[in-house]
């Protein structure tokens, strides 16, 4: 059985849009969760948990991007941005999600923006070895 290798910058996008519908969604759906002792909507350990793991997923996605494909520093600005307006919510709670949409937005375009440079920085480097001549011919012996 073959496994397909793991997208980093798809698994950092569903974690920030996992985050959004908590943050958004979530107090609106599930308000009746602390009639039954779950307290999950404004829960700060919860909420900088989720906050960590968008972190940590997105660094080592757009870090390995970074270093071993595009070597530009664009999707790491943009997602680092983003998660910058994550931390400023919890800060501002009144400006939840005046914050909260820009976040989530820079942070998905931050990780398609790696992935889309990424993937074009590895179809350029196959085409470019397509292209390339073989060499054989060239160490021909002499009659």
């Amino acid at each position: 059985m073959q496994f397909k290798k793991l997208n980093w910058d798809m698994l950092g996008i569903v974690t920030s849009v996992a985050c959004a519908i908590h943050c958004a969604l979530l107090p609106i759906v599930l308000t009746s969760l602390p009639l039954f002792g779950i307290e999950i909507i404004h829960n700060r350990a919860f909420e900088f948990f989720m906050i960590f793991l968008a972190f940590v997923i997105g660094a080592f996605s757009l870090l390995r991007g970074y270093l071993y494909k595009h070597h530009q520093l664009k999707p790491l600005i943009i997602f680092s941005v983003g998660i910058l307006f994550l931390l400023a919510k919890q800060i501002w709670h009144h400006w939840e999600i005046v914050l909260l949409i820009p976040a989530v937005i820079l942070i998905v375009y931050g990780h398609l923006l790696n992935n889309r440079t990424c993937s074009y920085r590895s179809a350029s480097a196959n085409d470019a070895a397509k292209v390339m001549v073989p060499t054989d011919h060239l160490h021909q012996k002499a009659v």
